[in-house]
């Protein structure tokens, strides 16, 4: 082995074998190789921003032209919807249009054959929910095909993320979300939906989405 020494006197031990594979692929770089990041420096135009102004000025300026007399459309926006005329479940999908049957929206319960509620209060959907918007109080169920039955079923659609979580859970298909995507309220108590309110978006939406 071989040392070196400093002018203290210490010794030095030779550089490892990783260091010494570390030094020659830092000596193999070739100049080429080499970028310069470093700004060039700002002239007096760009440190009072006037190149950055009219550059925004001008990129508005050309969408505002490019979209007069074609309702906002052209070839290089063709996602633009005039809502509520047009409406996303019209259009294609490859056109900004919406895929209906894995669209996630409000929710609803579900009846079954008979008409009542499918739920059958096991709590597994509020188990599940990351967002803890739903509440349930389970009573004893007046029917013998099933102990429990939802006497309270409460949904915050304000507070929900619309992940899905409650559908994939539900052993029994009782919860889901529809392609219906307007949701309307005017405090908040008005977006806590019940159960009588659930149960009503399934009657509107039950031809749209059959379960």
């Amino acid at each position: 082995m071989f040392f070196s020494t400093h002018d203290s006197g210490e010794a030095l031990a030779a550089p490892t074998e990783a260091q010494s594979l570390y030094n020659q692929h830092s000596m193999s770089v070739k100049p080429e190789q080499i970028v310069d990041v470093t700004p060039p420096p700002m002239s007096r135009a760009d440190r009072l921003f006037l190149p950055a102004v009219f550059k925004g000025l001008g990129t508005t300026l050309r969408h505002c032209l490019g979209n007069l007399g074609r309702d906002g459309k052209n070839t290089k926006n063709i996602h633009v919807v005039q809502y509520p005329e047009e409406r996303r479940e019209h259009r294609d999908v490859l056109d900004g249009g919406q895929y209906v049957p894995t669209f996630r929206g409000v929710h609803r319960l579900n009846r079954d054959e008979d008409g009542r509620v499918r739920c059958v209060a096991c709590f597994m959907c509020a188990t599940a929910c990351p967002a803890d918007c739903i509440h349930i109080v389970g009573e004893e169920s007046p029917w013998e095909d099933r102990e429990k039955y939802p006497k309270q079923f409460d949904i915050d659609e304000l507070r929900c993320i619309f992940c899905g979580m409650c559908e994939e859970a539900c052993p029994v298909d009782a919860i889901e979300l529809t392609p219906r995507y307007e949701i309307v309220g005017l405090t908040r108590n008005e977006m806590i939906f019940d159960k009588a309110k659930l149960l009503e978006v399934y009657d509107q939406t039950c031809e749209e989405k059959p379960m």
